[in-house]
């Protein structure tokens, strides 16, 4: 028996989640947790909300209530969406409650003794009304690089640059709209630089997927120090008189709620101190489900801040073992976005389809290797031809049959002689093997097929053992016998490999099978090995219902208008600009150029650090392209290349030439090439 701890990435309680955040790093750990529970397995599955940050303060701010009421309010909607999508954590937490500040600041003082952390002063903005120093977020003024009046505090919405907000031109309050000024404060930064040959030699030997790695190496190879406290209320508050006024940044306590968590589980539990064998044994294996956007955090800063903390440790923290770091799921096409009124009423939703549903298409979608999207369409097609069709239609079908032609009691089970019913026994523990790596290797996909997969098995060998032909000769009583009862074990391995998925539909066809016992508390093992008892009555029920198309058509007509999607069809109107002479033209030295990395620079949402080829030399660009490609599908592509662009600074990294690309509305493309060889000039 394995002793598992499983994360999922703890939820910011600034708004409620949508099905994009519940495909990353939600429903992938609970079909682990789901799985590895029925293997037996010591599991603690935590997570809970993260509840401290700049941007929860300026919700509250602009919403008129305090930052607790923000994060209570959300706390409670996100942990109800979890409720009833039949997550099966051990416990949720949330940042907030008294003993993760006891356990932040204990691991800071570990870090500060050990001489982890130094002291830097710094110019920051600060509004003298307000009497305040103010964040990126809270801060509006004119881009440095265009002059657009009202850029954001670290990025221009008009012109894509990003920068520090100290860089602003005539700097104002977001709230106040009054002027700011510098001013000098102190702040903590964590010597992180002092890890850097420690967590190279740890990550050699992990077998995480090549985007995680590339990721993580790139992290570790530019480590510097960083910050770890902001000028704020809202937040734990730094341990040090001298630092008093002072709290944590978010992204620092926020891996620590792992721990802290643990520790709440184990006093609600009434064993207090249970927490320490998941992680302060070395025999644990620790698993941590995330989005792409915080694999920084866990596979570098949170392991630095624990080999801090580990030395000298008699009982050492744990350090992450996997770390399935899954990709985005958008909403036909694009982002989900309550503002623009691309989203799903998760409220409405719930109330015509059961989280079933929505939690077998999402897995069978699941954005493993690259972006996926939620489609009305393609989840009407997978409801209704996947698990109506060919589950719900097995399960039934056989059900139905026995309870009418064969008195509804399942019969003995006898190992198989024949040829046609070894086949079929050799086809479902072929499909369960298959089942079980997926499971263990974090691939819902795969997973979510092999059920669809052998469900096909069972009705194939329905239809070629024509039951219905020979329940019209009483004499084949026993022949008919024989061939329910295989596929009776059909559809109990059915139930136990789609538990981890679809927990509540596996529940109600191991209760139609006559069983009472809870399936998710099962043995995996026990369940293939025993045969179904005989005698027991079945209760065959529909399983799922028809979407029809004009269910469908309502919830796509329900997406606002405010920002529709370009057809095809519609032309580009934009403005020409001025004409050039072809001497003009030909001082632009554009080349072919091979994508040989790419990496998301920290602080920004739309910038990837992307190093080329020219075939001459190699050049890094910073390119405004993050939220529209995955950056290890960018690897290898040929680009066309800007080469004569006089070099310029963005977000402090220096941009020697610019990646062509089209736009039209909100959607970017590249054009890519393919033979051409790197170097190649353009005319």
């Amino acid at each position: 028996m394995e002793r598992i701890l499983i994360t999922s990435a703890l939820p910011y309680a600034n708004g409620p989640l949508h099905f994009g955040h519940i495909a990353g790093a939600y429903l992938p750990g609970d079909c682990y947790a789901r799985f590895q529970r029925l293997q037996q397995n010591e599991v603690l599955y935590l997570c809970g909300s993260d509840e401290y940050g700049v941007a929860i303060t300026l919700s509250a701010e602009m919403a008129g209530k305090t930052p607790q009421e923000h994060v209570d309010h959300y706390h409670e909607i996100n942990k109800a969406l979890f409720e009833k999508m039949e997550f099966s954590f051990d416990h949720y937490s949330r940042t907030t409650w008294p003993g993760h500040t006891k356990v932040v600041q204990e691991l800071f003082i570990d870090l500060w003794k050990k001489g982890y952390i130094e002291e830097r002063e710094e110019m920051q903005l600060f509004s003298e009304k307000e009497n305040r120093f103010l964040a990126d977020r809270y801060v509006l003024g004119i881009c440095p690089k265009c002059g657009y009046e009202s850029a954001r505090g670290d990025e221009c919405v008009k012109c894509g640059a990003s920068y520090e907000a100290i860089d602003l031109k005539n700097p104002r309050s977001k709230l106040t709209d009054t002027p700011l000024v510098l001013k000098k404060t102190e702040h903590l930064y964590l010597r992180f630089d002092k890890f850097k040959e420690k967590l190279l030699f740890w990550i050699q030997g992990k077998k995480w997927k090549p985007n995680v790695m590339q990721f993580a190496k790139h992290y570790i190879e530019e480590l510097k120090p960083r910050a770890i406290t902001r000028d704020l209320q809202w937040g734990i508050p730094v341990p040090l008189p001298r630092f008093k006024g002072k709290v944590f940044y978010v992204w620092f306590d926020a891996p620590i709620g792992y721990i802290s968590a643990a520790k709440e589980w184990g006093e609600k539990i009434k064993r207090p101190e249970d927490w320490k064998k998941f992680w302060l044994d070395s025999d644990t294996k620790l698993v941590q489900f995330i989005g792409k956007d915080n694999i920084p955090f866990h596979a570098v800063f949170f392991p630095a801040t624990l080999m801090g903390v580990n030395e000298g440790r008699e009982e050492p923290f744990v350090l992450v073992d996997e770390l399935p770091a899954n990709e985005f799921l958008n909403l036909e096409g694009r982002q989900f976005s309550k503002s623009e009124g691309w989203y799903i009423d998760l409220e409405d939703f719930f109330c015509k389809y059961s989280p079933d549903q929505i939690r077998y298409y999402l897995a069978a979608g699941a954005p493993e290797h690259g972006d996926s999207e939620f489609s009305w369409k393609e989840f009407q097609i997978r409801c209704n031809s996947e698990l109506l069709a060919k589950y719900g239609n097995f399960v039934n079908r056989t059900l139905v049959f026995l309870t009418k032609e064969c008195g509804g009691k399942t019969p003995r089970y006898e190992l198989p002689t024949s040829s046609e019913d070894k086949d079929f026994l050799h086809a479902i523990t072929a499909v369960v093997n298959e089942a079980y790596l997926a499971y263990a290797n974090f691939s819902l996909r795969k997973a979510a097929s092999l059920i669809m997969e052998l469900a096909a098995v069972g009705n194939s060998y329905f239809d070629l053992q024509k039951p219905w032909v020979l329940a019209k000769d009483p004499g084949t009583k026993k022949e008919l016998a024989r061939i329910f009862a295989n596929l009776l074990e059909c559809i109990k391995t059915l139930a136990l490999i789609s538990s981890p998925i679809i927990p509540m539909t596996a529940q109600t066809v191991w209760e139609q099978l006559g069983n009472t016992s809870q399936l998710a508390k099962e043995s995996w093992k026990c369940i293939l090995t025993t045969p179904i008892p005989a005698g027991q009555v079945v209760k065959p029920q529909l399983l799922f219902k028809k979407i029809e198309d004009e269910e469908v058509e309502k919830e796509i007509a329900k997406f606002s208008p405010k920002n529709p999607v370009a057809n095809p069809g519609d032309s580009v109107v934009s403005t020409l600009k001025s004409e050039i002479t072809f001497d003009q033209f030909q001082t632009l030295d554009l080349r072919v150029a091979t994508i040989l990395s790419a990496t998301s620079i920290p602080k920004s949402k739309r910038l990837l650090l992307i190093e080329l080829d020219l075939g001459f030399e190699k050049r890094k660009v910073v390119s405004g392209i993050a939220e529209y490609y995955n950056p290890q599908e960018l690897i290898g592509k040929k680009v066309i290349f800007v080469a004569n662009l006089k070099p310029t600074k963005i977000m402090g990294v220096e941009s020697r030439g610019m990646i062509l690309a089209a736009s039209f509305d909100k959607e970017v493309e590249l054009p890519f090439l393919q033979n051409v060889q790197p170097g190649s000039i353009i005319s």
